[in-house]
């Protein structure tokens, strides 16, 4: 005894391709969300599953719409383009980001210059990128002492204290 499965009526298929269409507009719009989000959050695997919603959603949205398998191979390569583009572009500047320096906060003021403002045996003031610090010399056995208007570096940072060392000429500001 067979089954004979009924013929599907024309409404019915319109209605699977309709369905194929929404889906692969819907993973569009999340595979570029989740690029966007690869942005602010990087770390690689947002953007790497947003590339394949995009590839996906497009394989099925241009082949639900009766388009042909080399247009489907082409739009699904130039999504990848686009993501590895993107991806690229987006590791670049998260990279680029990690080399600057610190602007502010402890770690801001190392390596900065100032001028001695007082200084009296073991310690005193310098002024350093506009504001007054406590300082002490880095180097507690150090043969020449600081005077008010030399030119110091910053070594490190404890507490509000500054360690300072002389600058040499050519790290005068």
């Amino acid at each position: 005894m067979s089954r004979q499965i009924p013929a599907r009526t024309w409404a019915e298929a319109y209605d699977s391709k309709n369905e194929m269409v929404e889906l692969g507009v819907a993973l569009l719009v999340i595979g570029a969300a989740l690029l966007v989000a690869e942005a602010h959050v990087p770390g690689g695997v947002l953007g790497v599953a947003g590339g394949v919603a995009l590839a996906a959603g497009t394989a099925l949205a241009i082949g639900a719409s009766g388009g042909a398998v080399a247009l489907v191979i082409g739009a699904i390569l130039a999504a990848s383009v686009v993501t590895g583009l993107w991806l690229a572009l987006a590791t670049r500047k998260g990279l680029a980001v990690r080399r600057l320096r610190a602007s502010s906060g402890r770690e801001g003021l190392s390596g900065r210059t100032g001028v001695v403002r007082r200084w009296n045996g073991g310690d005193g003031q310098v002024f350093v990128d506009g504001a007054l610090w406590r300082a002490r010399p880095s180097w507690p056995d150090g043969e020449q002492e600081l005077a008010a208007g030399d030119a110091v570096v910053v070594e490190r940072v404890t507490g509000l204290t500054l360690a300072v060392r002389r600058a040499e000429e050519w790290e005068e500001p």
